[in-house]
């Protein structure tokens, strides 16, 4: 969602930080704002702007000087975007600035004290309470400002803090939204995204909720928001600042679309045990007797990863013979659900960072649940909060919409589920298969993707549909429910996904001309029924796109995709789905990597 940049050095740093800022454009925003001082020059100097970060640039004076600065991009909650809006917030005095990420759930009745109090505000931003609590503040460091601050604020909160008084430092702090700091040469960096920080260093500091840090140019500590002195050692990220580039690519959904082959090679890389037909999975920390005590997994996601939850659930049961499911983090977090001992919950993010999944990890762990992760940004939240997981090695993604990341979690998931398979009652065979099946991937991808044209002409003709169906069943249905996801996201075309079993109990009075179909059918044991669904459509004079293993018959085109082990047809079958969306939103001019009222990392409610 939000994004923030700050650095304490030498160097001139209004540059670095728009440069920060417009490696975490990505992530959705609305506005932007950078301020900046120095122990050499008095008090802080701000610039504000609704719009994109070249718009904020644009309007940087020339003689904006400073060696300590902090920015941010905003993602619209408290206020419509506007440059009065945008982060960061001054006190009165133009003493204090602050940037936030996260919700201030008490803003409204601190707002109302303050105002009895005769301060003045000039935004409709929570925010802007955190600003004059600091500036009000009676303790005398800067530290000690917040510490108090934050005692009275309940919520959700990344923040960074100058102080004119305090030219020296940065102060920052995390609750539920994250915080990362990068250790360069006598400078010192911090971010809410690692992004923002691998072209000046690898060398990186992940905040716990409830860490504070301050942050001078030849150093930084740690502490709790109570005081208490923390150990946080620097660990080295693999990913360099070549990855963030497009490589060549017109936008970076394209090039992420493009990466999948070589992103799953990468997860299925050092894992697969050829001698006893099963996986290696390290970060699981699960021996075979406590893999069969496992009565139940339940899968918790948001998005495309709730979806990669359904295949994953899926394969889990057919591979493993565990009951298995999927469930949206969102909706569990907040149903006191049953939490069983003998269930295994694993949470799938991206990110690591997702707001709605990391609080339900959270409650249950308190609950006493075992927890796995299934992330891709190693260090993250809930990849720190797990018991164990699996990182999904798929590289950064920056496109708001994720289409490597989501193949690379279903791959995943399939060793997981051979992992928990080979360890009950799957046999060496089908161990054997199903490896053979997840190294046939990789140049499968690829050969899907040679097709990239056929599927871009057909994208043309189906660009002024008004809204779209999709179908599949069982194994089908999850993919289904992903390609309405990807068409709805970045092309802003209504879509729906539905059982193919469901047609006639209701959906069917759609069907017409006007109204094209869109119908997962591979070639599995519900073939027919599948082509059953394809006649109930065309009798009603409806349009058929069908994705499947053979050209079908009573569809109006069908994108043929190989086949591969039937487990693991749906991890294919989605991907000619993504070029579908992809150039589907081309032909409609959409802003392809930064779909509107969207973000990359979901750090709200």
């Amino acid at each position: 969602m939000c994004g923030i940049v700050g650095y304490i050095g030498k160097r001139d740093v209004a540059p670095l930080l728009l440069e920060g800022l417009q490696r975490l454009e990505y992530r959705g925003y609305d506005s932007a704002g950078i301020a900046v001082t120095s122990p050499k020059t008095a008090g802080l100097k701000t610039v504000k702007a609704k719009g994109r970060v070249r718009d904020l640039e644009a309007k940087v004076p020339a003689r904006f000087k400073g060696t300590t600065g902090i920015a941010h991009t905003r993602w619209a909650t408290h206020g419509a975007p506007s440059d009065v809006n945008a982060h960061p917030h001054l006190d009165a005095e133009g003493k204090v600035a602050v940037v936030h990420n996260g919700i201030i759930d008490n803003a409204s009745d601190l707002r109302r004290k303050l105002e009895a109090d005769g301060v003045v505000f000039l935004s409709e931003t929570d925010t802007e309470v955190l600003v004059h609590l600091i500036a009000r503040a009676q303790a005398e460091t800067l530290e000690e400002k917040v510490r108090e601050t934050l005692r009275v604020i309940e919520g959700t909160y990344g923040i960074a803090v100058l102080h004119a008084d305090f030219p020296d430092r940065i102060v920052v702090a995390r609750n539920g939204s994250p915080v990362v700091l990068g250790v360069g040469e006598k400078e010192m960096f911090v971010a809410s995204d690692i992004a923002a920080l691998v072209a000046h260093t690898r060398q990186i500091v992940t905040l716990d909720d409830g860490e504070m840090a301050t942050l001078k140019a030849d150093d930084f500590r740690t502490y709790t928001t109570e005081g208490t002195r923390t150990t946080s050692e620097p660990t080295t990220v693999e990913w360099e600042a070549a990855s963030y580039d497009m490589g060549g690519h017109d936008t970076y959904m394209h090039k992420e679309i493009h990466e999948q082959a070589e992103a799953v090679d990468r997860v299925l890389r050092g894992r697969i045990d050829d001698r006893f037909s099963t996986v290696h999975l390290g970060g699981l920390n699960l021996d075979a007797r406590e893999a069969r005590q496992i009565r139940r997994v339940k899968i918790l996601g948001c998005g495309t990863s709730y979806h990669a939850g359904l295949i994953g659930a899926q394969m889990i049961e057919e591979l493993a013979r565990i009951p298995a499911d999927a469930e949206p983090a969102s909706e569990f977090r907040y149903r006191n659900a049953v939490v069983d001992p003998d269930t295994l919950y694993v949470a799938v993010s991206q990110s690591g960072e997702t707001y709605d999944v990391l609080a339900a990890v959270q409650e249950l762990k308190r609950k006493g649940a075992r927890v796995f992760g299934v992330v891709n940004v190693v260090g993250s939240a809930i990849a720190r909060e797990a018991d164990a997981g699996i990182y999904v090695h798929a590289g950064p993604e920056v496109c708001v919409v994720s289409t490597k990341c989501f193949t690379n979690t279903t791959v995943a998931f399939a060793l997981l589920a051979l992992h928990l398979g080979r360890t009950r009652d799957l046999s060496v065979r089908d161990g054997k298969r199903i490896i053979e099946g997840l190294r046939k991937l990789p140049e499968q991808i690829t050969e899907i993707l040679s097709r990239e044209e056929e599927i871009k002409k057909l994208a043309e003709q189906y660009a002024d549909a008004r809204s779209m169906l999709f179908i599949g069943r069982v194994r089908g249905y999850p993919v289904a429910r992903e390609a309405s996801l990807k068409l709805k996201e970045v092309s802003y075309i209504h879509a729906e996904a539905y059982p193919a079993s469901e047609l006639k109990h209701g959906p069917l009075a759609l069907i017409e001309p006007a109204l094209p179909t869109v119908a997962i059918v591979p070639d599995d044991d519900l073939l027919e029924k599948n082509r059953a669904a394809l006649e109930e459509i065309k009798a009603r004079s409806g349009r058929i796109l069908a994705v499947a293993h053979q050209p079908q018959e009573k569809a109006d085109e069908t994108i043929v995709v190989p086949r591969n082990e039937p487990e693991l047809d749906p991890i294919l079958l989605g991907i000619p789905l993504q070029l579908l969306a992809y150039h589907t939103a081309l032909a409609l001019g959409r802003d392809i990597d930064k779909p509107r009222n969207l973000a990359k990392s979901v750090t709200v409610e």
